[in-house]
């Protein structure tokens, strides 16, 4: 074997090998190239002895410094809360520690996690433990939210004199399983057709939008009298109801002012429809249901409206409180009436739904992405004051960029963007993380001389890059034994994109398969990534982007699988195929009948001829076969024919008795036992819990 080769299968550079191997106990000279087989594998026995060792040792400090954290009284911990999920950064900020020492103790417990990566609680409140703390789990949340900026976000409102504030657009959130047609029906609402435009008819990020409502003002409007007629413009954000968006959902509701829940009346309340419930109730959004597809002849309305009431939303017309109107999206069908319905309830909460538009812009972060020309791109939705061009934009205490360009949803040129409007931003030096709090600084140079001492900023500086890449350097960690691992580089258009495929690839737990992300970012597929994919045999998955420069032709001249995808499903059925082909083939054997030699014809070529007589269970043409003499294992080979007289048999019945042309080695004698059985090859069905790929 190969020297180079071997140190690849050990995960060390060649020259590290060949220094420890004297230690190992191997006499291999330095300009060695090659060694034979049998000192290879004693080699890499003695190699994984040697670092199970270390490992071991390394374990064991690890659990005196743990042990000796532990010892501290719970009642001298100090608490901390902490959300099912939280972000690394979050975190670091709860426990108030830099992110590198965050990430360090992750390192310690075996994980490798970016800054803008995801941890459960559990996994948090070990950390904590061992970093002296004690967690407290907060119920209801799915992410850690910016407490400090939703701070400066409230506070720069209810600071506001009442004379400053005036009334803006209500910023309204659509929820609901997947394709129950919450696009469509913001479609329908804008008059335009963005459904179509949505690969796989799914949303696969968040989007804001705005529209003008006239309303009717007719009797059947509750609307106060004030405001019929008058037009109304509506700001709109659309999320994705596929499972894999779960933290997008929850970040378009911390957003709005009123939510609407899109229920299919053909389909009914789904898992997304609960997980949508309890998002709006937990931000203490006023709602509407939206009772979808009633022009279907599946649609059953006073079954669904059966199955909310049992989630407690009991409707209007059975004494309840919840608005639903039924209605069609796709026919057009009462749209307007519910259109009116939400300026009913922007009406109740008109006290909430206001801003003061002539003070510094503050607001949230609801999509970031990298664009090749213009560099990092983030839509921000603006929520107190005004944006203008040449404004500096302020992300968790650092500079972040300049407003250089503005565009509204449409794609329009914008020179301000005052509250409740969605602005595509051009000029960030660092791309900002879905969720983040945007604020224009009152002092622009206090921002910039923070940016140079705060540590946890600069480890923030170098994630938050333009590219986001995050590469695994777990090379010094291999993976259970023996088990088959599919490497993945993946490249998505928007952050918000990646981090639901990394989320729903987090899911994949399996004893025998698993994947590993070796490389992930934002933009398209450059040649890097090609070579990296060829050291490491990994498959490049682009998600709405593509190969840039010659990285397709690269990846033709070093046989790199690349793919490319539109639709966040279909990535993840290729995966799960993907696994199903490692996993390993298991041996089946079933037995058949017996064969008891009477007679040994002749020998033929490769076997023998015999005579016999069929005992037990019926024997077939091709079966495998077992000798045995006296009760001992003799030989084993397979039939080639069976025949009764001059017929040729594809099975022989019990009782029968048969020559049989007989290819194997040993050499049959009377009273020898033939056994018969069949061996098949097959592969388990490959089940991964939690995982609904549509």
């Amino acid at each position: 074997m190969n020297i180079t080769e071997l140190a690849r299968r050990l995960r060390v550079r060649p020259e590290e090998l060949h220094e420890k191997l004297p230690l190992l106990g191997f006499a291999v000279g330095k300009k060695a190239l090659k060694i034979d087989n049998r000192q290879a594998q004693a080699i890499t026995e003695a190699w994984n002895e040697m670092r199970r060792k270390e490992r071991l040792a390394e374990k064991v400090r690890d659990q005196k410094a743990q042990a000796a954290r532990r010892d501290i009284p719970d009642a001298e911990r100090k608490p901390v809360t902490l959300p099912a999920v939280m972000t690394v950064r979050d975190f670091a900020s709860a426990m108030d520690l830099p992110v590198p020492r965050v990430m360090q103790e992750l390192m310690k417990n075996g994980i490798l996690a970016a800054i803008n990566e995801r941890i459960d609680f559990d996994t948090a409140s070990i950390l904590a433990e061992d970093l002296g703390y004690k967690a407290v789990r907060q119920d209801g949340m799915t992410v850690m939210e910016d407490v400090e900026g939703l701070e400066k976000i409230r506070g720069r409102v209810e600071g506001e004199q009442k004379d400053n504030l005036v009334r803006r657009p209500p910023v309204i959130v659509v929820m609901g399983h997947v394709d129950h047609g919450k696009t469509r029906l913001l479609d329908a609402i804008r008059k335009t057709n963005v459904m179509d435009t949505e690969a796989g008819g799914i949303t696969q990020h968040i989007g804001a939008y705005q529209v003008m409502h006239y309303p009717k003002g007719d009797a059947s409007s509750r609307a106060s009298e004030a405001s019929r007629g008058i037009p109304k413009l509506l700001t709109f954000i659309d999320t994705p109801g596929h499972e894999a968006f779960t933290v997008m959902r929850s970040r378009g509701a911390k957003v709005a002012d009123i939510a609407i829940l899109v229920v299919a009346v053909d389909d009914g309340v789904q898992p997304q429809t609960k997980e949508a419930i309890n998002i709006i109730k937990s931000a203490g959004l006023p709602f509407v249901v939206a009772l979808n597809k009633i022009d279907r002849e599946e649609a059953n309305i006073e079954k669904v409206k059966t199955q909310l009431s049992e989630l407690e939303l009991v409707p209007e017309d059975w004494g309840g409180k919840t608005i639903m109107v039924p209605l069609s999206a796709k026919a057009g069908t009462n749209i307007e009436q519910l259109l009116d319905m939400l300026l009913l309830v922007e009406e109740m909460e008109k006290e909430k739904i206001v801003a003061n538009p002539n003070g510094r812009a503050i607001g949230t972060v609801i999509e970031s992405n990298v664009n090749p020309g213009s560099g990092p791109i983030a839509t921000v939705l603006v929520q107190s004051g005004t944006l203008h061009i040449g404004d500096d934009l302020g992300v968790r205490g650092t500079q972040f960029g300049r407003v250089r360009a503005m565009q509204n949803w449409k794609g329009e040129t914008l020179v301000t963007a005052t509250p409740s409007t969605p602005a595509k931003i051009i000029g960030w030096k660092l791309a900002p993380s879905v969720g983040d709090v945007m604020e224009v600084p009152s002092d622009i140079k206090e921002l910039k001389k923070m940016k140079s001492t705060d540590s946890s900023l600069k480890a923030t500086e170098e994630v938050a890059s333009i590219r986001h890449v995050v590469k695994s350097t777990d090379e010094e960690q291999p993976g259970e034994e023996g088990k088959q691992v599919v490497n993945l580089i993946i490249r998505a258009d928007v952050l918000g994109s990646l981090e639901a495929i990394l989320g729903m690839l987090d899911k994949i737990k399996h004893e025998q398969v698993g994947v590993k992300v070796v490389q992930k970012g934002l933009g398209n597929i450059t040649d890097a990534d090609i070579n990296t994919a060829a050291g490491s045999q990994a498959i490049v998955i682009g998600f709405n982007v593509r190969p840039s420069g010659g990285a397709q032709e690269l990846a033709r001249d070093k046989e790199v699988d690349l793919r490319e995808y539109k639709i966040i499903y279909k990535l993840f059925e290729d995966v799960i195929e993907e696994l199903k082909k490692r996993l390993p083939a298991e041996t089946v054997i079933e037995e058949q009948g017996r064969f008891e030699v009477v007679k040994n014809f002749k020998k033929i070529d490769g076997g023998w001829i015999v005579g016999g007589r069929v005992k037990g269970e019926k024997i077939h043409r091709g079966a495998k076969v077992r000798l045995s003499r006296n009760g001992e294992y003799i030989g084993e080979g397979s039939i080639v024919s069976l025949q009764l007289g001059r017929a040729e048999l594809k099975e022989a019945q019990a009782g029968q008795e048969i020559g049989m042309s007989y290819k194997g080695k040993v050499k049959p004698e009377e009273g020898d036992l033939v056994e018969t059985y069949t061996e098949d090859r097959i592969t388990k069905e490959l089940k991964i819990e939690g995982i609904s790929l549509r």
